[in-house]
């Protein structure tokens, strides 16, 4: 993982506003409707090559591949892994939504829910086709290449997302549930860091999973199980280097009160106990805007890189330079300059064909990223 001396490097969370062309062919395949397999590999090898270019041009050092073959984050394992059923299970909604019965309406009206099928446990989980992410790895290589990145990084659910959020109908534990998902995800953690790219591990439900799936439960129980889940991802990437690996942490990328939210001081020790070394997490959503202070109270050791969210990825605000660049320089102060990358609160496409910020709206916060990176290393250098 690069540690630039001379400036900040910037980067995102991973997703990205996936176009038309690629949102179609992912709800084909996602419905189980006929598609053409060649078009649809076509497709996504033309897409993140074009996604690459536009992170490099906005001014991104750290690209990834911007998840366009992937339905969502946390589902897209159902079309790699055996075990998983499409069932039509209540989804848990947010309790802080729950609060707000009208604005949740509205929401709903607006067109703000996601779309995709959930999958549910129902069977042995086993690998059933890797043939998906040799393919996400070479397109993502070829287009890193091909777009003079600095670095690229590939993002991957952890054992923990994917438990807290897809039913189990078919394991006697959770930690029978947690076990059998180290052994699977193991594999692709291990294929991607192989191949040259950074991993990231995306785990929301460290935090998210507070005040969706443990909502009725009181802070005591979800940090047991917190930890459990850190247990299962470090298990996962055993032999992953530390410095291969980065994790994003996130309260839930929808504009909302986030009344339910858990504190990060309550979760910063278990978070902090997971292997990989750098830590992305949200910071410039202003339920959580105020917890620099709390990485500045934290035991952080001397090896984390800590990659602060300094854009918005909820609103069509395009970020100041000057303001990304003061949140910067925040988190430089708390563990150095070295020790700090410029990103995002969460991702801009979280989910195929839906997402609050206007594509082209979200390359202009990113390239205000960089702009605030220039101006946050001109003070911290000079």
């Amino acid at each position: 993982m690069h540690q630039s001396h001379k400036r900040i490097l910037t980067t995102h969370v991973g997703s990205l506003p996936r176009p038309q062309y690629v949102v179609d062919q992912l709800f084909a395949q996602d419905r189980g409707e006929t598609y053409d397999e060649s078009e649809f590999d076509a497709v996504m090898t033309r897409a993140v090559r074009e996604v690459a270019l536009r992170q490099v041009d906005a001014g991104v050092d750290v690209i990834s591949d911007g998840e366009m073959s992937k339905i969502s984050y946390a589902t897209y394992m159902r079309h790699r892994l055996t075990g998983f059923e499409i069932a039509d299970v209540p989804r848990a909604t947010p309790k802080d939504l729950d609060d707000f019965p009208a604005f949740k309406e509205r929401l709903a009206q607006q067109g703000g829910t996601p779309q995709y099928h959930r999958p549910v446990v129902r069977g042995a989980i086993r690998i059933k086709d890797l043939s998906p992410l040799e393919k996400d790895i070479a397109n993502l290589r070829a287009a890193q290449e091909s777009a003079g990145a600095r670095e690229a990084f590939m993002n991957a659910a952890s054992p923990g997302v994917i438990a807290v959020f897809q039913p189990n109908e078919y394991y006697t534990s959770e930690e029978d549930y947690l076990a059998a998902l180290v052994d699977v995800m193991k594999v692709e953690y291990e294929r991607i860091t192989e191949a040259g790219l950074l991993l990231q591990v995306d785990c929301p439900d460290l935090a998210m999973g507070r005040h969706i799936r443990f909502r009725d439960e009181n802070t005591a129980h979800f940090r047991a199980a917190a930890a459990r889940q850190v247990a299962a991802l470090n298990a996962a990437l055993e032999n992953v280097p530390a410095d291969r690996a980065r994790m994003h942490l996130c309260w839930g990328n929808y504009e909302g009160p986030h009344t339910h939210d858990v504190d990060l001081a309550d979760i910063i020790d278990i978070v902090l106990s997971a292997k990989p070394q750098a830590i992305q997490f949200e910071a410039a959503n202003p339920r959580h805007a105020h917890e620099w202070r709390t990485w500045a109270e934290a035991d952080i050791p001397e090896d984390k890189i800590l990659i602060p969210g300094v854009l918005d990825t909820t609103t069509n605000f395009v970020e100041h330079p000057e303001l990304v660049a003061e949140r910067i320089e925040r988190f430089a102060a708390i563990v150095g300059r070295e020790r700090v990358l410029a990103g995002t609160d969460c991702g801009f496409g979280t989910f195929a064909g839906f997402g609050a910020v206007h594509p082209d709206i979200a390359y202009a916060k990113l390239a205000s990223l960089a702009a605030g990176a220039r101006l946050a290393s001109e003070r911290l250098w000079h």
